[in-house]
């Protein structure tokens, strides 16, 4: 007797984001899913769900929020191009992305604009003795 495959695998979604190369490792997959930041046809998924071909995934990846249909389902890491099949972006997605991208690009962070860095002692002696001697005159 020979086993045929089934007509679509059966991947747990912790592999599958792995697999389509969200996330560098298995268990960096399955703590984002543990943080409640996945979620699947608008639910939040456990890592042991089966994703199938058509469902909706949801995922943020640091300050990036995705939505992605599923186009395939395997659980073997491959090259860059060929995960890239497995799934397809929204276009609402690639929108806020590119608008997220422009808002950071445009909008610079505050600490930047620090030039010397944390003050070393010699300079919090400064600012005290600065704070301590006013330059108020005194009542005679």
């Amino acid at each position: 007797m020979t086993k045929e495959a089934p007509a679509t695998a059966k991947v747990r979604l912790d592999k599958w984001l792995w697999a389509a190369r969200f996330f560098k490792t298995r268990g960096l997959s399955a703590d984002e899913i543990g943080k409640g930041r996945v979620h699947v046809n608008g639910q939040v998924a456990k890592a042991s769900r089966e994703v199938r071909v058509g469902d909706t995934i949801e995922l943020r990846q640091g300050l990036v929020a995705r939505t992605v249909i599923v186009n395939g389902a395997s659980d073997q890491r491959g090259s860059a191009p060929v995960a890239q099949l497995m799934f397809e972006e929204t276009p609402d997605s690639i929108e806020r992305r590119t608008q997220q991208a422009l808002e950071r690009r445009l909008n610079t962070e505050p600490s930047l604009a620090i030039e010397q860095g944390r003050p070393t002692k010699r300079d919090r002696r400064q600012l005290a003795d600065w704070n301590r001697w006013s330059a108020t005159a005194e009542p005679e």
